[in-house]
């Protein structure tokens, strides 16, 4: 299947600041928990599995963003600003903040006060697997990520486009497993003759 970028939400309340006693300021919490559903539409959702993050990790460098606005840079893993590790539960980070940066220190304040605390997470689907239940309902289960930035957001959600490219993924699975099924009928009938 083809890669799609997009973002998606972890979980709200795990998202924290931190003064050291060095003065140093930190927003951190998880950017992604693995095993949470995300509602695309009726009947459709999609989960981030352990190990998902694993070889990004090791690879890509990450930056850390507000709003996913590349102009507003918070810190970066190349730079040692952004620290990321994969745990059981997810996608941890820590974003050491520069004091000298106004809308760091304006975010910082806000998450502090709780009026900022969630966060999503820009990346393309490397693997992934898809799982049709009887009743309907389909699920795909993101094994493997590139990932290119976290951010701390005001309202974390996947864009129209995006749920867009999932129901057209979703119509093409359906055409592909049809075009089978009938292709099974025909050597059926042949064979029956």
């Amino acid at each position: 299947m083809e890669r799609i970028r997009r973002q998606t939400r972890s979980v709200p309340a795990e998202f924290t600041t931190r003064a050291e006693e060095s003065g140093e300021l930190y927003i951190e919490g998880y950017f992604s928990v693995f095993h949470s559903l995300y509602h695309l539409w009726d009947g459709a959702t999609e989960t981030v599995l352990p190990g998902a993050f694993t070889e990004t990790l090791t690879r890509d460098d990450v930056r850390a963003l507000i709003d996913h606005n590349t102009r507003l840079v918070l810190g970066r893993t190349k730079a040692g600003t952004l620290e990321l590790k994969e745990d059981d539960h997810g996608l941890w980070g820590k974003i050491r903040i520069n004091s000298k940066d106004v809308d760091a220190m304006n975010l910082y304040h806000r998450v502090q006060r709780g009026d900022v605390d969630q966060c999503s997470f820009g990346f393309e689907i490397e693997e992934e697997t898809f799982q049709e239940s009887p009743n309907g309902s389909i699920q795909w289960q993101i094994q493997k990520v590139m990932l290119y930035e976290v951010s701390v957001v005001t309202f974390p959600a996947y864009e129209d486009t995006e749920v867009t490219a999932r129901k057209q993924a979703f119509s093409e699975i359906q055409q592909r497993k049809q075009a089978a099924w009938c292709e099974s009928m025909r050597k059926r009938l042949k064979e029956a003759k």
